[in-house]
């Protein structure tokens, strides 16, 4: 089993946020990551006749963290959360913290420092998987509001997710690529490959087909608050998309 690859399945929940379940093929047993509901997450198991046996949290906003109370209920399911945020994540049953590295579905996982939208965010990397679930700190062409904290703190935490290799996919915890795309367009007029993104984009979102998983590629090349170059070129781009109606 330890060397099944990792299928990944989002799991659309309330309005605009995704959940995820890692599975592996003969193994019922999966891990949920961030179940903001739960009600739509429980019928998916139930249909497929699968288990919980991890649930990781990224961090502490209720739309990522409301189903996992009523998911944990059933058997030996394992709750998992950064444990220096504990005070206000769901009861963790296994703590960590950024720098650790444990294995989950026979795959080790590097947990990741990504503060800025929220304190105590964390982002888990699957390296041998190349997967990356990185809550709301990187969205597809986009990034998190910030929270408690400057827009220093945020802007670490994304150049630390672009020095990934290119070809992690990144499951993020929204669906906010279409108003993403039209503001990078906005900012970066002369961007071609933005334009090409937001083409596909839009062709995607009318078809009511997703747009994550995206890879750190494909952010490197189009999501303009990694194209801004400086700290302070990101904090003027993350005040411009908190106004922008495009």
């Amino acid at each position: 089993m330890a060397n099944a690859p990792i299928l990944v399945e989002l799991l659309p929940i309330l309005d605009d946020n995704y959940a995820f379940m890692l599975r592996q093929e003969g193994n019922s047993r999966v891990v949920i990551v961030d179940p903001g509901e739960a009600a739509p997450i429980a019928e998916a198991l139930a249909e497929r006749s699968l288990q919980i046996g991890s649930i990781l949290i990224t961090h502490s906003h209720a739309d990522h963290v409301a189903g996992v109370e009523e998911l944990a209920l059933a058997t030996q399911v394992e709750v998992i959360g950064n444990g220096a945020d504990c005070h206000r994540l769901p009861k963790l049953t296994r703590t960590v913290e950024p720098g650790q590295r444990f294995e989950l579905l026979g795959t080790p996982v590097e947990v990741l420092d990504t503060p800025g939208h929220v304190r105590g965010h964390v982002s888990y990397h699957l390296p041998e998987a190349k997967l990356l679930f990185c809550g709301d700190v990187m969205f597809t062409m986009g990034c998190g509001r910030l929270g408690e904290d400057g827009p220093e703190v945020l802007w670490k935490s994304l150049q630390l997710l672009a020095g990934l290799p290119d070809d992690t996919k990144v499951y993020s915890g929204h669906e906010y690529t279409l108003g993403n795309a039209k503001f990078a367009a906005h900012v970066f007029p002369d961007n071609q490959e933005i334009k090409a993104r937001l083409a596909k984009v839009q062709e995607l979102r009318a078809a009511g087909q997703p747009t994550v998983p995206t890879t750190i590629g494909e952010e490197k090349r189009t999501n303009p608050f990694l194209l801004g170059g400086s700290e302070a070129r990101f904090a003027e781009l993350r005040e411009a998309k908190n106004n922008f109606r495009g």
